[in-house]
């Protein structure tokens, strides 16, 4: 929900392991930066058991009085968590019952910003566990999504984000968040469009090529204006998109793609671009709606 000024929240899913705090110290920090209140939110899904066989099952009533005494103490302890980093950020709650891809979702509606952690696991693991939340939240999410990992990445000096551009309009949008971004953080550039030679080739890659240093250059063009203090550098690179956004994000503050590019089937709520730095990025990866 919006603040009484009209200031969108950023939303975070919580956590309710307390040594998984990346997710809410990002949202924390980001929420101080731009002066936004942030809004911690601790879904509790629907019983599915889980009692030790040959023991006497309690009733729903007491298990869903030990489910919400349990999702307090989450949310209590996020909350000090960010009292004590960031003490003059205002803050809001939800304890609410769901699916917390559901439920995040529909904060995501009157959200700037969703923040949700996530693990690196096989992929096989992550359908279960971190993925189920992240993958759907974004396919819907009006606003972006900001998916940080556990454990911590190293980045490294001067500080820089990565922003993959290509001829769809989710470029632009992912773009001008990645100058927005960068400029809140003193922050360096590198806007990438990555060219993926089809299977049976072209006729002339260097015209090919010329197209995509084009489109990059029309796609970045003027927001140096509009953001003076952020250094700029774009590049085009051959080869797979996933493989070299994850590479060029290696070390960086984050990872800024659109939700849906053309790296992606036709009809598909989330391009595969998308999908695949989910899984291989070291920092946060920020994926952005039209």
């Amino acid at each position: 929900m919006s603040g009484a000024d009209g200031r969108k929240p950023i939303v975070v899913g919580i956590d309710p392991d307390p040594a998984k705090r990346l997710a809410l110290a990002w949202a924390a920090d980001e929420a101080d930066r731009r002066g936004l209140p942030v809004r911690l939110v601790h879904a509790q899904g629907v019983p599915t058991g889980g009692y030790r066989s040959g023991k006497t099952q309690p009733s729903w009533e007491q298990w869903n009085r030990t489910l919400h005494e349990t999702g307090v103490e989450v949310l209590e302890g996020a909350v000090a968590f960010v009292e004590s980093r960031r003490p003059t950020v205002e803050m809001s709650t939800l304890l609410a019952e769901g699916e917390p891809a559901w439920v995040l979702r529909e904060e995501a509606r009157n959200a700037s910003l969703v923040v949700v952690g996530s693990w690196h696991l096989s992929t096989r693991h992550e359908l279960f566990t971190s993925a189920s939340v992240s993958l759907p939240l974004i396919a819907h999410a009006p606003c972006p999504v900001v998916v940080v990992p556990e454990p911590e990445h190293t980045t490294q000096e001067p500080a820089y984000f990565v922003v993959g551009v290509d001829d769809s309009p989710h470029a632009v949008a992912a773009v001008d968040v990645a100058f927005e971004e960068a400029a809140l953080r003193g922050a360096n550039l590198r806007a990438l469009y990555v060219w993926h030679p089809p299977l049976l080739g072209v006729l002339d890659e260097d015209a090919a090529v010329r197209e995509c240093r084009r489109v990059l250059s029309e796609t970045v063009a003027g927001r140096t204006a509009t953001h003076p203090g952020v250094e700029l550098h774009h590049e085009v690179v051959r080869g797979h998109p996933v493989q070299v956004l994850t590479e060029a994000s290696e070390h960086a503050l984050g990872l800024v793609v659109g939700a849906r590019g053309h790296g992606g089937f036709t009809g598909m709520l989330l391009g595969s671009v998308s999908q695949g730095v989910l899984h291989h990025a070291h920092c946060p990866v920020i994926v952005v709606p039209v």
